[in-house]
């Protein structure tokens, strides 16, 4: 009564039965992979990256990310600019973010910028949170396009040593005598 069907001769791979949407959903740039900044590691600086960066560590500066996750026991000391932003540690500064998610352990001492928010329950907020429709409008560049934008203007030709011009003024007379200040009587 039942009949088993052929299998196909020639399978598809899993990759190309996934639906176009679903591969298309991942920016380029970022593979998958985090870089990591460590419990037992302290950076100071700014910090680029297009992909998805973790901190566990503490950060004195500002980070550029395309993903940013902060673990329980981070701290950022400076402004997170993030396509997303996950904050479950500490944050003292600025959060420009489309997505930005407060976990409940989270602290946050600064102002939010965001095109999307959630706030878990126990999430420990001071400041203001703005909605917008690019709150990456002013996020600093990425550290490539930086390098390659000159810093100070191009070197300009010398302009051309001043020509000596006669004066209109007569030579200075060495029988020209100042004059003396009035006597004031009183």
């Amino acid at each position: 009564m039942f009949v088993k069907s052929k299998e196909p001769e020639n399978p598809v791979p899993p990759q190309a039965q996934q639906p176009q949407a679903v591969q298309a959903k991942r920016p380029a740039g970022r593979n998958g992979v985090p870089s990591i900044i460590s419990a037992d590691l302290i950076v100071r600086g700014t910090l680029f990256s297009a992909g998805d960066v973790q901190v566990d560590g503490k950060v004195d500066g500002d980070i550029r990310a395309g993903g940013l996750v902060i673990g329980e026991k981070a701290i950022i000391v400076g402004d997170v600019y993030a396509e997303e932003a996950v904050i479950r540690g500490r944050v003292e500064g600025g959060i420009s973010a489309r997505k930005v998610q407060l976990c409940a352990t989270c602290h946050v001492e600064g102002n939010i910028l965001h095109e999307a928010l959630s706030v878990e329950i126990g999430a420990y907020f001071e400041g203001n949170c703005r909605h917008s429709e690019n709150p990456l409008a002013n996020a600093p560049e990425n550290v490539a396009a930086t390098e390659r934008r000159p810093t100070s203007p191009a070197p300009q030709a010398a302009p051309p040593p001043p020509r000596p011009q006669a004066s209109a003024l007569p030579p200075p007379s060495s029988a020209a005598t100042p004059a003396k200040p009035a006597a004031v009587s009183g």
